[in-house]
């Protein structure tokens, strides 16, 4: 057992994360950011705020010959009204690369969500202490990597060791923006989301920029990803445009064009792969709105519906299957002039017989499982000898 003697507290500052964008100073401690704070001023939405906090590809990194490690943090969980409430967030410990633990901080603030009046409620709580023991006592690069899906406020690093950052070394950082299937959704962990896994496959630094329900072609977020630092850029599009029916076809073709010209700006010879929509049965061929299902709670699985006629696709009322072609073609009309422009169908990652074989619970959400099949296939696609985010280039 260790004594207060014994640790070493270690001040949590910029240089011991990656995958944050902002890092705020709060009253215990810090709060790691995906969105940077010009954008959380002008844009005070509840739903963004919630989503931009949650750290999905947010760790802590450092090199030490700890034994033992402890993070003291105040989470913060979401309940959905009607819904079966969720697990705790899950820490996973990497030593050099290799899982080596996980855990999870009980109590912590919460935040009541009612997706049937958009509402959201705060109740405060009190904070935990993450606890890892029985490291190796040789020099190590340590990772925690924070929960995907509850907004942690970081408030004290103790170690029985000292502890240093990690220069960024050479790999190159992959930013990706896409919906909640990008954020995590249900992976079973922060580092077995698929954007998580894919990176690990192709060896890259992960900035997800994977915000739940609001992977809606945001100027705010394309400005964003203009003035990130990345060697690799993808845009996973389509599904939250739907879930929300957001906006026609006359609308979405130049919001995209827009979108990619604003990357552009910053980023004019970067290697950028537009992602088309996963598979999605209920929207196909059907528009949105989805809408929950609460009859389905009592089957212990929240459910979401299509809402939406398929003859109104006529009137310009979009489906994943007009969003795959606009992509298509769209890509194809931009790559003329733009050769490290590249498009993949969101199909390829997950398809009719990913569906057979893993379904999707709740009608949108890939489980963990679906997550590792996706993760793998992308990796097999943009990552692989030839593909657009190969060391030798597409």
């Amino acid at each position: 057992m260790h004594t207060d003697d014994d640790w070493i507290t270690t001040p949590i500052t910029a240089d011991l994360l990656r995958g944050a964008l902002d890092l705020e100073r709060t009253a215990r401690g810090v709060l790691p950011h995906r969105l940077p704070a010009w954008v959380r001023e002008q844009f005070p939405d509840g739903q963004l705020a919630m989503v931009e906090a949650q750290p999905s590809g947010v760790r802590l990194v450092f090199r030490t010959r700890a034994t033992a490690v402890e993070l003291d943090t105040l989470p913060t969980k979401r309940v959905y009204v009607g819904a079966p409430p969720g697990p705790d967030g899950v820490y996973d410990l990497l030593v050099d690369g290799r899982l080596a633990g996980q855990a999870g901080v009980k109590g912590g603030n919460t935040l009541t969500v009612d997706m049937a009046t958009g509402t959201i409620e705060s109740r405060p709580g009190p904070a935990g202490t993450l606890r890892f023991t029985g490291l190796p006592g040789s020099a190590k690069d340590v990772e925690i990597w924070l929960p995907h899906n509850e907004t942690t406020e970081l408030l004290a690093l103790r170690t029985d060791a000292p502890v240093e950052p990690v220069a960024a070394g050479d790999r190159r950082v992959w930013l990706h923006h896409g919906s909640s299937i990008s954020h995590g959704s249900d992976a079973a962990s922060p580092t077995t989301t698929w954007p998580a896994l894919a990176a690990s496959l192709g060896g890259v630094e992960l900035v997800n920029l994977g915000l739940g329900g609001s992977a809606l072609l945001d100027p705010f977020t394309a400005r964003t990803m203009r003035d990130a630092p990345a060697d690799l850029i993808s845009v996973k599009v389509g599904i939250n445009l739907v879930n929300a029916d957001l906006m026609r076809l006359r609308v979405f073709t130049p919001a995209v064009h827009g979108f990619l010209d604003t990357i552009r700006e910053g980023h004019p010879g970067t290697p950028l792969l537009v992602v088309s929509p996963l598979l999605c049965p209920i929207h196909e061929d059907t528009p949105g709105p989805s809408v929950p299902d609460f009859s389905s709670v009592s089957e212990g699985r929240l459910q979401f519906r299509a809402m939406g006629d398929p003859g109104e696709r006529a009137a310009g009322k979009l489906t994943l299957n007009v969003i795959r072609d606009e992509l298509s073609r769209l890509v194809k009309q931009r790559a003329g002039d733009d050769p490290n422009l590249f498009y993949v169908d969101g199909r390829d990652l997950y398809g009719e017989a990913d569906f057979a074989e893993l379904p999707l619970p709740d009608q949108i959400h890939p489980d963990a499982a679906a997550h590792r099949r996706i993760g793998g296939n992308f990796a097999a696609r943009a990552f692989a000898s030839g593909g657009p985010f190969s060391a030798e280039g597409g």
